[in-house]
């Protein structure tokens, strides 16, 4: 995860974004923005399902917010490409996550239903176009896609105003805290 350490994106107002190289780090950025009041439908989530397994299997305690958003509902996540159809509404009410097995990866967050709504086709090519329509640059998201490969977990949102964004972005950036 070092090749990463010194990796910063511009600053946005409208979309924060961050790779955490580990657990605590992620759960640490999750609780904060949980803690200003942003739900699992606002938090945008992505890691291997490698990682998943890793940090938050479902014979591990839940002992985080993330945790439980992880692991409760990989066991009622939807999978695309699997048949399953109509499962946007199954997740916008469970918050669920969705498993995409071509890639390998799991997803929360508003960017699940969105790949979900496109279809497997999109899902599986998509992963780049999905966070290159939220905004971020593709060589970002090509970073971010090496990272998550490489067991980081992502997390992203649409802040709320300029000082939710500048403050998220500055703590995940700026403070040795996330960056390992």
């Amino acid at each position: 995860m070092e090749k990463y350490r010194n990796f910063k994106p511009d600053y946005r107002n409208d979309y924060v974004s961050k790779v955490f190289s580990t657990r605590d780090e992620a759960d640490q950025a999750y609780n904060e923005l949980s803690g200003r009041g942003y739900s699992q439908d606002d938090i945008n989530v992505m890691m291997s399902d490698d990682t998943r397994d890793r940090y938050f299997s479902n014979d591990r305690a839940h002992d985080s917010a993330l945790a439980d958003n992880v692991a409760d509902n990989a066991g009622t996540g939807s999978m695309i490409g699997g048949g399953i159809g109509a499962v946007v509404g199954a997740i916008a009410a469970i918050g669920s996550n969705v498993f995409l097995p071509g890639l390998g990866l799991i997803i929360a967050g508003p960017l699940a239903a969105g790949l979900v709504g496109a279809g497997a086709g999109a899902a599986t090519g998509g992963l780049i176009g999905a966070l290159t329509g939220m905004g971020v640059s593709e060589d970002e998201a090509e970073t971010y896609r090496d990272h998550i490969k490489d067991g980081g977990i992502y997390m992203g949102y649409k802040p709320k105003n300029e000082d939710d964004a500048r403050s998220t972005y500055d703590r995940w950036y700026s403070d040795d805290t996330y960056n390992k």
